[in-house]
Formats: structure tokens, C-alpha cells, sequence
């Protein structure tokens, strides 16, 4: 049993990771890569065998990125090497942690991806953030995020003919309703729910507070507010704990937008603020505590970029059951404070705190890509000094959709944004815009029970 202070110790050198993987009698390294979807790829490797190649880096073929969720590969892609050359996984160091649920000690790793030449691979998920994080660097800022995520908790289903069902809690019934923040509720839940915290604790990924959320078994985890790497790593991490330990009490963790027909869908909401790097002092404030210009230019940002960034923030087909009319979920760009009916929301809190919260964003998005675009897009409004439209009092689902309806609509958006082009990296875009132009193809040569229901004997 590893203790819990060797568990969370945090390496940076080689040196470091080599003496914790040995204290802590690794057997294997996971070496991880985010793919565009946010699944994880790479390599599992014996302890020593990583302690060799740490520094180097391990081969994995430039493909995996082109990898659509079904796993078939977009091979005409524009940015595809032909070739299928290798590049090289090198493991940030600062990301090594335990995988808590097995039962011969493990190790994972999250690994940045360069190429064979040692520069860095411009359409790697979490090189696009740090693109974006670099951009804010040469302007003396640096942005602070918290993410929140909801998913739901399903009775197991082999069958994906079948819907989800509810599954059974510790009262052995199945939950109905709508029953958000009931802590009972959520209680019926607490074997699934206290082994994600344990797991959490010895893996370093900090939650804040839980709650429930408005479907049955559907929960809210809050993370800690930090760095955007981080964040993103903690969130990417979280969602295979959270799978793994529901697959413990024969559940499914589910980060689908839209699991359930009739139930609310699932979403990351990322609260933002803006510091500077030489004082740590919120942007979005002034020396008053008042609003400054640059809360409201980061909101005019928000606006007009992120219908365009949507494909981003909602990036499969199931997205979009999400965003609709009769749905507590946003469906524009309007801006209030302490307005949760709007996709842009300033919360109530001090100077110090003052933030934007982006609701648009699906649970199913990829956190590397949602963080890097929602901050994208608040930079663009700061050096544009975009201003926003007028903050709204009223709910703001009377107000009408301004946001695209379904994925194919939104990827042609982002292709033709030049200015997200430019600052997330013009290759990644493309690339971004083939895997999931494939996804689409691939979703349209399925024939629904719908259209058998409807079509079959009507037409």
C-alpha cells in the first residue's frame, strides 16, 4: 500500500521521477496523450523502461490525432503526413500519478507530443491551450479557471439499441424526478461518490464541492480554481476516474451531453478570470473594486467568438439535443449578472474574484479545447476592445437561439473565423474540422429507430 504522502508527491526533474517511481515500486507507466476528443492514447511501458525514455520521449504515430471517436482515421485530411510518420510523446513530468484502482501500483503520465525535428506538435489538444496561455504570457497575463461538470450516473447497458435507465441506489430504488441539490438524493449515491474522492486524493485532482443536479442521478463536480493546464489535465484525468469508479458498483459514468431524451443535459461550465503575472491583480476589476473595460471587453470577445468556437464547446452530433428551447440550457450569447438563463454569466463576488462564467460548454467536451477556446475568444474581445451587447434582466431563453443547431453548421463557422484561425493555430483548425467532418459522414450512414418507426410504413 503506497502511502498517501508518496501518492501526491509531485515530480519535475528526472531525478525526482525516477527516485518516486522506485520508492513507490512502479511496476508500469501509462504515458498519455489527449486526442482530439479528448480519449486517451499512447503506450503503457515497464517502470525501467520509462526511466530510459523519459527524457526522449517514446514514438507514437502522428495518426492518433486524426482518430475520430468511432476510432476510423481521417486519412484525407490536409494535415495527415501521408508518410504516417512517428512523433514523440515526452512525458511532462509534473503530471505523474498514481492510477488508484489497480491493484499492482501503476503510474500515468500525461505526455506533450513534438516532432521528430523537437518542435511541438500545433494540432496536439494540449498544445493549443498552451498556444492560447502563451499569447496571454506576452501580454504580462495570465488566465485562472474553474471548471464545473456534470454527469450522470446509468444502470449498465450492453445494448446501444436500448436508452438509459436509472440505477439502483443505496435506498434500492431508482430515482425520478427532478431533484436538484437534494443532499438525500445525492446521499443515494455516496458508495460511487466517496470512491471518486478517494481515487481523486491519490490521484492529485482536487474537488471542491458536489452536488446534485436536476436529473436523476445526475451530479456536479466543482473543481478547485488554478492554472488552465492543470485544470484541463485534472478535468481530462477526472473523467476516467469517475468512469472507473462507477464501473466499481456495475454503473456507467456518462459525460454525454444529452444521455437521457426527456432529462436536462449535461454541461462544463469554465468560470475565467484575468490577472496580471506581475501582481497577481485582477484585470476585470479597478482599483475600486468596480468593473474595469477589459470585464466588458472579455465579455464582447465571449459574444462574438464563441458561436463561431461552438464546434469546440459542442463537438458531437449528441451536443446539440442539449442546446434547445425547452432546455435549462443556454441557447445564445446574452450576458447578466447572477443570471444563470444566459450563456455568458458574472457571478456575484468580490473585486478580487470577479469572473466570467461560460454555460455553453457540454460535459462531453474536450477540456483542453473548451479552456483553450473560451479563452481564445475573451483575448480576442481584450485586444479588440470588442464591446458587448447590453446586459440582460430577463430570462434569457425568450430572447431566441443565436447559436448553431447542429455540428456540421458549426465546424463550417469555425473553418471560416479567421481570427480563431490565427490564434488557435490554422493546421489544428483543419485538422479539428476533418475528424470531425468524418464523424459526421459516419453519423449519417446510421439509419435511427426514428426513422424506422415514422418512415417504415408512412411513406
Amino acid at each position: 500500500m503506497i502511502s498517501e504522502e508518496l501518492a501526491t508527491e509531485v515530480t519535475s526533474t528526472p531525478e525526482a521521477a525516477t527516485r518516486w517511481l522506485r520508492a513507490a515500486r512502479i511496476d508500469e507507466v501509462e504515458c498519455i496523450v489527449p486526442d482530439m476528443n479528448g480519449i486517451m492514447r499512447g503506450k503503457i511501458i515497464p517502470r525501467e523502461d520509462f526511466i530510459r525514455l523519459m527524457e526522449d520521449g517514446l514514438r507514437l504515430p502522428e495518426f492518433l490525432f486524426f482518430q475520430a471517436v468511432t476510432g476510423d482515421t481521417a486519412d484525407e485530411s490536409s494535415v495527415v503526413n501521408p508518410l504516417d510518420r512517428d512523433i514523440r510523446a515526452i512525458p511532462d513530468l509534473t503530471t505523474m500519478r498514481l492510477v488508484p484502482w489497480y491493484e499492482e501500483p501503476t503510474a500515468q503520465v500525461i505526455c506533450d507530443c513534438v516532432f521528430m525535428d523537437g518542435s511541438p506538435v500545433d494540432f496536439a489538444p494540449r498544445q493549443v491551450l498552451r498556444r492560447v496561455l502563451d499569447r496571454y504570457a506576452e501580454k504580462g497575463l495570465q488566465p485562472i479557471v474553474a471548471p464545473e461538470l456534470e454527469f450522470y450516473l446509468t444502470a449498465r447497458n450492453d445494448d446501444p439499441d436500448m436508452p438509459l435507465s436509472v440505477p439502483t441506489g443505496l435506498s434500492g430504488r431508482k430515482e425520478s424526478g427532478h431533484q436538484a441539490y437534494g443532499i438525500e438524493h445525492a446521499n443515494d449515491y455516496d458508495h460511487v461518490v466517496n470512491l471518486i474522492y478517494d481515487y481523486c486524493e491519490m490521484s492529485r485532482i482536487e474537488i471542491a464541492t458536489m452536488a446534485h443536479e436536476a436529473g436523476p442521478a445526475q451530479l456536479e463536480m466543482n473543481f478547485r480554481h488554478g492554472d488552465p493546464i492543470e485544470l484541463a489535465d485534472q478535468t481530462f484525468l477526472f473523467k476516467r476516474t469517475a468512469r472507473l469508479a462507477a464501473r466499481r458498483h456495475d454503473m456507467v459514468a456518462t459525460f454525454m451531453a444529452m444521455p437521457h431524451q426527456d432529462m436536462p443535459g449535461s454541461a462544463t461550465h469554465i468560470h475565467q478570470s484575468i490577472v496580471r503575472r506581475s501582481d497577481g491583480t485582477n484585470i476585470l476589476v479597478d482599483e475600486t473594486g468596480a468593473d474595469a473595460p477589459a470585464l466588458l471587453h472579455y465579455i464582447g470577445g465571449l459574444q462574438n467568438y464563441v458561436p463561431a468556437a461552438m464546434s469546440l464547446f459542442c463537438p458531437n452530433v449528441n451536443s446539440y439535443r442539449r442546446i434547445r428551447l425547452e432546455s435549462d440550457a443556454p441557447i445564445n450569447v446574452h450576458w447578466g449578472r447572477d443570471n444563470r438563463t444566459c450563456g455568458l454569466r458574472v457571478p456575484d463576488s468580490p473585486p478580487a474574484a470577479r469572473r466570467v462564467e461560460n454555460r455553453v460548454i457540454g460535459a462531453d467536451s474536450n477540456p483542453y479545447l473548451a479552456m483553450a477556446a473560451t479563452l481564445a475568444c475573451g483575448l480576442l474581445g481584450l485586444e479588440e476592445k470588442r464591446g458587448p451587447e447590453p446586459m440582460v434582466e430577463v430570462d434569457a431563453h425568450t430572447l431566441g437561439v443565436s447559436l448553431p443547431w447542429h455540428i456540421h453548421q458549426a465546424l463550417s463557422e469555425l473553418q471560416e473565423s479567421q481570427p480563431l484561425r490565427t490564434i488557435l493555430g490554422p493546421r489544428f483548425v483543419d485538422a479539428y474540422v476533418d475528424v470531425k467532418n468524418l464523424e459526421w459522414h459516419l453519423y449519417n450512414k446510421v439509419i435511427s429507430s426514428w426513422e424506422r418507426e415514422y418512415l417504415l410504413l408512412n411513406v
